[in-house]
């Protein structure tokens, strides 16, 4: 039930959802009962359908999302000073295997063209990777990325350093503090690249620092191995310049351990150098350089092919969330998570916390009760882990979040688990393990952005679909993030971060459904190399490998 102005989700909610500002006086209809608003309500924020008391369960998509602690009147505004989280208790019950298959006649005979690799897979985009074992190495990384990214023609011209020319120009004549800061920096340049791409057909070279790989525990360790693997593995890389100190945890031995779990026969190039047994940083970096330019020429000789749509994995991630997320963008993509299911395609449903009110839901829809055990058993066992820290799934939603309408985590919750679509769990993932199985895998990552983005990388996506009601640049060194709003207003603020507009959803233009086909054609297009997202424009490289500590 709703209106233009405001929305009931499912019909056992004793909410609603503004979907406009909502002024005092305004006439609402809940339960086939007219009342008028005492207090104005802003659009994404949620108002009692009937009078709650104190104790009274906050049922939102049709589960407990929340607990009055206060009474609310009916047409109340719901705040984190009423209400505070709940939700059901779950466990391992009957499976709910029954799903609508959406209609693919459209998409049936659609491929996309992409890059097919010796273990059948196919990439999106076609990356060679330097990666450190350990962060000692992160400086020969950086050394490495001065030599190789401008003379093989990957640096694109900034129009900031144009800015900071005028601005240097400005000081040298003797300006003043004021005139600096009241000068017009603005320029009409056009960003590029500096000079022609040696290879056409390496769409980069990408340098994944990071500050783990000694220090820490083992089991971090291991899983930065793991996670390390998981890129090397991937779809879109042709191949990778490993280095090594060669004392810390994470061995290259651990690492290659876990490829071949990931690939079986490896046949991509995998150039390792460890430099307590080169020696000097110069014969590191001259040995590196020379075996990595060979490499980029075998790797610049694979070209685009035409390949079906079930090569696709795509990864569903949502950041910067707002009180539209979960009535727009999240189910927009969660039919479009649907539709590539019913074509034969993966996708991966990840940040554990964010699935907290949803778990009898998933769990059910496991395939088989094993899967559906080993669900049940990261959720709790995480969330424990998060308590033993002094928080827990209850302090997941953001300041933001709070602000725009998510005030409780299972408020999040609930509408971040749309992205997932109702297709059934065909396999349930711990961090870092590999996607390989068609369909919708659940992966156990944190709710934080870059680190479940990178994870869900990790695990295999060649796409990534991240949908922002604030407004987030992340994005990946390897895959398109395609970043997608939840509300007009956002998509007209931050053009050059958000690449599809779902608040036509909230505006009334367009169904679901509607949303989620021009969203698969516009994956097509990015899957071909047709169209590069804003995160890819932007080299937004966002690598964050997840400390298995607490990280919500």
């Amino acid at each position: 039930m709703g209106s233009t102005s405001y929305l009931q989700i499912h019909p056992a909610d004793n909410v609603l959802v503004a979907l406009k500002d909502l002024p005092a006086g305004n006439e609402i209809t809940a339960d086939e009962v007219c009342f008028t608003l005492k207090e104005p309500i802003k659009a994404k924020h949620k108002l009692a359908a009937r009078d709650l008391l104190e104790g009274h369960d906050i049922i939102m998509y049709g589960v407990l999302v929340g607990r009055a602690v206060a009474p609310i009147p009916q047409g109340g505004l719901l705040t984190t000073k009423n209400i505070v989280h709940a939700s059901n208790s779950f466990s391992v019950q009957e499976r709910n295997l029954a799903w609508e298959k959406p209609d693919i006649a459209k998409f049936a005979n659609r491929t996309f063209s992409g890059f097919h690799r010796a273990d059948g897979k196919v990439g999106t985009a076609n990356y060679w990777l330097v990666i450190p074992m350990v962060f000692c190495e992160n400086r020969n990384v950086t050394i490495l990325k001065e030599a190789l990214v401008e003379k093989l023609g990957y640096t694109r011209k900034s129009i900031y350093q144009e800015k900071t020319a005028v601005l240097v120009e400005l000081y040298q004549r003797g300006a003043g503090m004021e005139a600096i800061l009241q000068a017009d920096i603005n320029t009409n340049s056009i960003t590029g690249q500096v000079t022609p791409r040696l290879f056409e057909n390496i769409d980069g070279i990408k340098f994944l620092t990071h500050d783990m790989g000694c220090g820490g525990t083992r089991s971090d360790s291991n899983a930065l191995c793991g996670l390390l693997a998981g890129y090397i593995a991937h779809s879109n890389v042709a191949g990778a310049t490993v280095l090594s100190l060669g004392c810390q945890h994470a061995q290259v031995d651990i690492l290659k351990e876990e490829v071949e779990k990931r690939l079986g026969v490896f046949k991509k190039p995998l150039l390792v150098f460890e430099q307590q047994i080169e020696g000097t940083e110069e014969q590191l970096v001259n040995e590196a350089l020379k075996q990595t330019f060979v490499g980029l020429v075998a790797a610049n000789q694979q070209k685009r092919a035409p390949a079906r749509l079930d090569k696709l994995c795509i990864g569903l991630e949502c950041g910067g969330s707002d009180g539209f997320s979960g009535i727009s963008a999240n189910p927009a993509i969660g039919y479009t998570s649907d539709l590539l299911v019913a074509l034969g395609g993966s996708v991966i449903l990840s940040e554990f916390p964010e699935l907290c009110g949803v778990e009898q839901d998933l769990s059910d829809r496991c395939l088989d009760e094993t899967k559906a055990e080993k669900f049940i058993h990261l959720m709790k066992t995480y969330n424990a882990l998060a308590e033993a820290g002094g928080s827990g799934f209850y302090a997941n939603p953001s300041p933001g979040n709070i602000k725009d309408g998510l005030i409780t985590d299972a408020i999040k919750s609930a509408g971040a688990a749309k992205k997932g679509g109702s297709s059934p769990v065909v396999d349930v993932l711990d961090y870092p393990e590999f996607v390989t199985k068609p369909g919708l895998n659940l992966l156990c990552t944190p709710g934080s952005d870059v680190e479940s983005t990178t994870a869900e990388v990790g695990a295999g996506a060649n796409i990534v679909l991240f949908t922002t009601g604030l407004g987030t640049p992340t994005g990946n060194p390897i895959s398109p993030v395609i970043k997608l709003s939840t509300n007009t207003a956002l998509a007209q603020k931050m053009p050059d971060i958000i690449d599809i507009n779902c608040g036509t959803i909230i505006d009334g233009q367009e169904t679901i459904e509607q949303a989620g086909e021009r969203i698969l054609n516009y994956v097509i297009d990015v899957a071909s190399g047709n169209v590069r997202p804003k995160s890819v424009e932007l080299e937004q490289d966002d690598f964050i490998p997840w400390k298995r500590g607490v990280s919500l």
